[in-house]
């Protein structure tokens, strides 16, 4: 089955600052901020929605499409790719920009500062599908630019392709008939709880309405699990529990990918998104949003572990 992932390419680069932010600003001259904080180094890592979503799903055996737009500095990110034997051919490159890039400061208290570029993310990819078999297709529209969020899912709704709607940090930049538009035919609807708060707000909608928009909606949890709504039911999925915690960033595109795996593999919606919890486990391992990796073996005995019966 061929699996489109629209979304973003970024370089996550990370900086730990060996001290606390709340040492350094003054409250009362926050009206007139100037502060500096030297940092130990600087890290730099393969992210994005887009990218982190297939690289999940690499792991697992797929060999998704991603549509995306890289920059000048693309040439990395590519040979990334390339190793993981992920087609190219999704990737617009725009010379004139750098591709999007997080800048992410974190103090000793695991307080946040985050700068973003979109850079190259600010133009659409504009994908094609040539030769495409809607009955052999399936897409996840993840936060990106926001031409081709809204216009691939006009694009798989006219071409009959399944798709899951996750507009997760574009939801309060997306006017709001657009976002409803993107919701209305979704097979499903994804989102955090916090961002599910968001998209209600956005709207105008209830569970019940958005449940009657989208095929069933699926709301993650961190360390809660996961809900799905399908039909006026609820299921309670539970996390699995990992090794090590080292950093949750990145868990959320992890579960998307195992819920997708499912999906293939033919699974009803719970079984797919309990493969979401076990996908979610690796990525929260490890530092970065595509450290981790496993084997078919070692995912498949972690979630014979969590799951009994539901081997693959």
């Amino acid at each position: 089955m061929q699996i489109f992932v629209s979304g973003s390419l970024a370089y996550d680069r990370i900086m730990n600052f060996p001290g606390r932010f709340a040492d350094h600003i003054l409250p009362e001259k926050l009206h007139v901020l100037n502060v500096c904080f030297t940092v130990e180094g600087l890290q730099e890592k393969f992210g994005g929605t887009a990218g982190n979503i297939a690289y999940n799903l690499s792991l697992l055996g797929e060999s998704p499409l991603i549509l995306a737009c890289a920059g000048r500095d693309f040439a990395a990110y590519r040979r990334h790719l390339e190793k993981l034997g992920l087609s190219l051919e999704g990737i617009r490159v725009v010379e004139e920009e750098f591709t999007a890039g997080a800048y992410i400061t974190t103090d000793q208290d695991d307080n946040q500062i985050t700068g973003f570029n979109p850079g190259a993310m600010k133009f659409p990819s504009h994908y094609r599908f040539p030769g495409l078999d809607p009955a052999q297709a399936l897409a996840i529209i993840s936060p990106g630019n926001l031409e081709d969020m809204i216009g691939y899912s006009r694009a798989y709704k006219e071409m009959q392709v399944p798709y899951i709607c996750d507009p997760g940090q574009q939801i309060p930049v997306i006017p709001r008939e657009d976002l409803a538009e993107m919701i209305t035919g979704a097979d499903i609807l994804i989102s955090n709880d916090y961002e599910l708060e968001m998209i209600m707000g956005a709207t105008g909608w209830d569970l019940a309405e958005l449940g009657r928009r989208a095929g069933a909606v699926i709301t993650t949890l961190g360390e809660q699990g996961s809900l799905v709504r399908q039909q006026g039911q609820e299921v309670s999925i539970p996390p699995v529990t990992p090794e090590r915690v080292q950093d949750p960033t990145g868990a959320g595109d992890a579960f998307r990918a195992g819920l997708i795996k499912g999906l293939v593999l033919g699974r009803d919606l719970v079984q797919a998104a309990r493969l979401g919890s076990t996908s979610a486990s690796f990525a929260l391992e490890h530092y970065g949003t595509q450290e981790h990796a496993y084997s078919q073996d070692q995912f498949w005995a972690r979630h014979q572990a969590a799951f009994p019966g539901e081997a693959g």
